[in-house]
Parts: C-alpha cells; structure tokens; sequence
C-alpha cells in the first residue's frame, strides 16, 4: 500500500472537517478539543481552519491513501511563539488500519513535515505527547526524539499531563 503526502488546500475544509472529527473520537487524549466541541463548529470555522493550514511557518500535510484516495494521516506544524527557529508539530493523527512502521504513513509523513522544516531554516521541532500516549511516544523516540523534562498539566484534564519532546534538525 502506497501514500501520497499532499498539502492541505484551503479548499479541503469538508475533508480536513471529518477527518478531525475520527482523530477526536479514536484518539482524544492527542488533541486540545473534544469531538463535542468540534461537531459545534461553524463552517465558517473549518473554512478558516483549511485556509490558515498552510499559512506562514505553518505546513498541513495529509497521507492519502494510494488505493482509493482516501486522507488517512495528518501532521502540522505551527511556529514556535518564543522560538523562531523551532516549528511546534501538532495535529498528528494516522487511522488505526494504516498505522505501523510496515505502512509507512507515519514515517512519510513525518518525513514531510522535517523536510518542510529544515527547508525553512528551522533546527529543532518539538512536540508534546500525553504521557498515556506510549505508541505515539516510541514511534517519536525512535524517530529521535528526546524528551525534555518538561511536563504540563493536559487540558482537558489537568490530572495528566504532556510531555514535551524534541528533536534538533541539524
């Protein structure tokens, strides 16, 4: 099975729209947002979300699937606000039937996003993962990501926490 890793288009909002909505539901503690608070959304706001994607210092990436065209894997960036040499990787999510290093979604994805980085003179990425989030946390680590120390309480509940990990790009 193939993947193409596309861009996200400002056009893309009714896709970018329902693939959110099966990241919140298979994996809540990834992301900042409930799938209540999503499935409230304006369409006006998935149509800003799709345009602001690929902005300044930001990139949207999308595995689709090479069989049937179906998006499959997200991965974004945001810069850092603190950092200007650091992009932040957000929004990272592959559906549960494309996952595992024998796909390969993840890893060309990410290979996506650190090619778009160093190509904007970033030298480090950073990202953070929910300490209960140990698959996401291996395939980072053995992608050379360390983690830092530093944890923060998670938002949607602050009895657990993030944990922030980083990856120099030199």
């Amino acid at each position: 099975m193939g993947y193409r890793i596309e861009r996200i288009g400002a056009g893309d909002w009714e896709r970018l729209k329902a693939v959110r909505l099966e990241q919140l539901l298979d994996t809540p503690m990834a992301f900042v947002e409930t799938h209540e608070a999503a499935l409230g959304h304006p369409e006006s706001e998935w149509r800003d979300r799709a345009a602001a994607v690929n902005g300044p210092g930001r990139v949207g990436l999308v595995a689709v699937d090479g069989d049937g065209g179906e998006w499959v894997g997200t991965m974004l960036t945001l810069p850092h606000p603190e950092e200007p040499e650091t992009a932040v990787l957000i929004g990272v999510w592959v559906a549960p039937g494309h996952r595992g290093r024998e796909r390969g979604a993840t890893d060309a994805l990410l290979d996506g996003v650190l090619d778009w980085a160093r190509a904007e003179g970033k030298d480090r990425m950073v990202l953070r993962v929910h300490e209960a989030n140990d698959r996401a946390a291996a395939f980072y680590r053995r992608r050379g990501f360390a983690f830092t120390g530093d944890a923060q309480p998670f938002v949607l509940d602050p009895a657990t926490v993030t944990l922030r990990m980083s990856l120099a790009l030199g």
